[in-house]
């Protein structure tokens, strides 16, 4: 069993002191509102035991997931006909699940970038974060740019190595296209903080058609094409090259996806490290406990006001 106070334990004090010297300056003193001060106290301390099946392997590794989630994930060219973004799901989880010990990040863009998660080894938190995983809704879209998430990947980097010497290692995701007619700017800076990673693009050079549920008819349709004179669906294709020339800069491998057994390789080359150069411990996670100390508050409050309107009569 261990604590971890909600607020600082001197801080604590100093509240608990002062509600009993008040409550016992009182003439009408009352056990019961004493009692609930000592439980407040307790509470604090936030006790927590350890989870049962809990021991997870932790690592020095840290794995930040980049995720372009703009509405061309949609289309359907991922492994014959399936959505770029289904995909996408299933090849980060079956990283996760591989690299299992690691502190994992995510962060998403379209428009505009996005801090899902911040760094943790907590693999269940994750995959939910990525089971979730969506597209931008069509109504918000405004034009794709891969220059979004650079701040926020550098300054993501930037902060973990300030708090512990870890490996990093990042997967930039995406299918390349930029659509607000920005150019490409250089990744360059990002190889300074890391040591391995890839970069991983969906979508074939055939395309697909994007498929999106409205939200006022909630009716799935195509997204159509109104910029051509026939119109007709739009099509979505991946642009490797942005894709290749991304790697380069950050100086690690392109990899384009059709299924899982593409990035096998590269899963092994990050374990290699792991296994020869990394610490490997356990770790044992912790539940709260302090909710069993608020239900006799509850009780006693309730208690505590029966009394004092019985005084009114």
């Amino acid at each position: 069993m261990i604590t971890n106070p909600i607020i600082p334990i001197w801080l604590m004090i100093i509240i608990c002191i002062a509600l009993l010297i008040v409550l016992l300056t009182n003439k009408k003193k009352n056990i019961i509102e004493i009692i609930i001060v000592i439980l407040l106290f307790i509470v604090n301390l936030r006790f927590m035991i350890p989870k049962e099946g809990s021991k997870i392997l932790s690592n020095d590794l840290d794995v930040l997931f980049v995720i372009d989630n703009t509405i061309s994930m949609r289309a359907e060219d991922y492994n014959g006909s399936n959505p770029r973004i289904n995909g996408v799901k299933e090849d980060c989880k079956y990283i996760i699940r591989e690299l299992n010990g690691a502190r994992f990040s995510i962060i998403t863009f379209n428009h505009k970038s996005r801090i899902v998660t911040p760094y943790s080894n907590d693999i269940n938190m994750t995959i939910e974060a990525i089971d979730v995983l969506d597209t931008i809704d069509e109504t918000y879209a405004k034009g794709t740019s891969l220059n979004v998430p650079i701040d926020d990947i550098i300054n993501s980097l930037k902060n973990a190595e300030k708090k512990d010497k870890r490996t990093r290692v990042i997967f930039f995701i995406s299918d390349g296209e930029i659509t607000d007619d920005s150019k490409l700017k250089s990744f360059k800076d990002i190889s300074k903080h890391i040591s391995n990673g890839a970069v991983l693009g969906y979508g074939s050079k055939k395309g697909g058609y994007m498929k999106v549920i409205s939200k006022y008819t909630n009716i799935e349709s195509y997204i159509q094409d109104y910029t051509s004179s026939s119109y007709g669906n739009a099509v979505s294709k991946i642009d490797e090259s942005n894709l290749k020339k991304i790697a380069s800069d950050m100086n690690v491998e392109y990899y384009h996806m059709t299924n899982q057994s593409n990035i096998s390789s590269k899963i092994n080359e990050i374990k290699n490290i792991l296994n020869n150069n990394l610490d490997k411990t356990t770790k044992i996670d912790y539940v709260d406990i302090y909710y069993i100390f608020v239900v006799p508050i509850i009780i006693l409050l309730f208690i505590d006001l029966y009394i004092y309107r019985r005084r009114l009569q």
